[in-house]
Parts: C-alpha cells; structure tokens; sequence
C-alpha cells in the first residue's frame, strides 16, 4: 500500500502561520532631520517681503517653537512614544507651516496676476518664487510623514496593517533590513520630487487621501514655477 501524503497543502490541513508569533522590531526615528528642516521652514519667511507672510514675522517661530521644544521635552530620544498629546502638538506645528505656506502662495500668485513690486525684478521674484516654492515642499514632506500609517510612532509598531505609500523598501524587501520603515528624509524626497516631475517617482500613493495630496502639491508647483518663469522671462525681454 502506498503511504499516505501528509503534506500541508491536502484538503482539510490547513497551513500554520506563524509570522503573528513573531515579535515586530520597534525602531524609532531619530528627530534630528524633522528639527533641521522645521528650523530651516522657520527662517524662509524671514527671507520673504513682509506682506507675504502671515501675521508679525515672529509669531510663526514663536509658536512653533514653543510646541516642537515642548515634544523635545516630554520625548528627548527617538520618536517612538505613542501619545495622543504629542500627536495633537506634532500636527500643530503642520497645522502653522500649512497656512502659512498657503498665505504666502496665494498672495505670490494674485501679485503674479495683477501686479506687484516683486514681480518687476526678475532677480527678486525668481528668488521669492524659489522660497515659496521650496516652503511647500517641506509642508507637503511634513504631512507625507506625519499622516502615513499614523505617523512616525504609527509607523514604528506597526499599528496600520496597510501604508498609504508602497516605498522601495517595501516592493523590494529584499534590499532592507528586516522591519525597514520610511523616515523623514524618505518623505522630504518625496515632496521635492513630486514637485519636480508633477507625478509619483520611485513612491507610490496607495490610498485617496495621499493620491488627492501629491496632486495638489503638483498643481501648486506647476502655477508657481510656470508663473514665476514666465513673468521672468517677459520682464528680462
């Protein structure tokens, strides 16, 4: 008599699925990149004419200075920490840069339209464009990373069982270490780079919501450097 097959794959043997009993690596990310570029964001409109700004020139620094030393303060390390509190203060400080950053490129597209004093200087308004348009990168980087699977302490327990964003090192796990997660300076490439070709690079939207946010960054950087260009390029002729 042959013997019978005990494989796992015969009817009614279902396959064991271990991987849940292995336990997930919790890596923390270092919140050196997000404080440089936040402290370079903070000098931008400072570079900028006054009237594109929104408010004194003081109060966006003060104010997101005051929450990002304060989740230095209760998280000095890594960002790991899950807390509802440091949650609410991290989407504070993307709250301020993100209306900021709407002011100032509102108001350099009306000036563009009607007229302004920036706008009869080819030197000052390439150089004005270039800063709003360098200041929306980094406020569309700082939603990408604070709003994909949860934000960085979201990311690092893998509390969402799906990215928003199918990242290299998530199509070819092969190429990174175990548990690999996307950091900030994945995400500040990310905005430039969708700023640049106006469409997904090497990171793929995988949901509505960052689908909707890459093309409206796309939008806003093709008003602001064909404007800007174009106006340039009528003054210097």
């Amino acid at each position: 008599m042959a013997p019978k097959n005990t494989s796992q794959f015969d009817a009614g043997q279902p396959e064991t699925d271990t991987s849940a009993d292995v336990p997930r690596i919790v890596r923390g990310e270092n919140r050196l990149p997000v404080i440089v570029t936040i402290l370079v964001a903070l000098g931008l409109p400072f570079l900028l004419p006054e009237r594109l700004g929104l408010g004194p020139r003081w109060l966006m620094p003060v104010l997101v200075g005051a929450l990002l030393a304060a989740t230095i303060v209760i998280e000095p390390g890594l960002i790991t920490r899950r807390s509802a509190v440091l949650r609410l203060m991290a989407i504070g400080i993307v709250v301020i840069f993100v209306l900021e950053a709407s002011w100032s490129t509102a108001h350099l597209l009306i000036e563009l339209i009607d007229g302004g004093p920036e706008t009869n200087n080819p030197g000052l308004l390439l150089a004005t464009g270039a800063l709003v348009w360098t200041a929306n990168n980094i406020v569309f980087a700082l939603l990408y990373w604070e709003l994909d699977s949860g934000g960085p302490t979201g990311r690092a327990h893998h509390t969402a069982r799906y990215p928003d964003f199918a990242f290299p090192g998530h199509l070819n796990p092969e190429l990174v270490p175990p548990d690999w997660q996307p950091v900030f300076v994945d995400y500040l490439y990310l905005g430039f780079t969708n700023s640049l070709a106006f469409s997904p690079t090497d990171v793929m939207p995988l949901t509505h919501w960052p689908k909707l946010m890459m093309a409206l960054q796309s939008i806003i950087s093709v008003a602001i450097l064909s404007l800007v260009i174009a106006r340039a390029v009528n003054i210097l002729t």
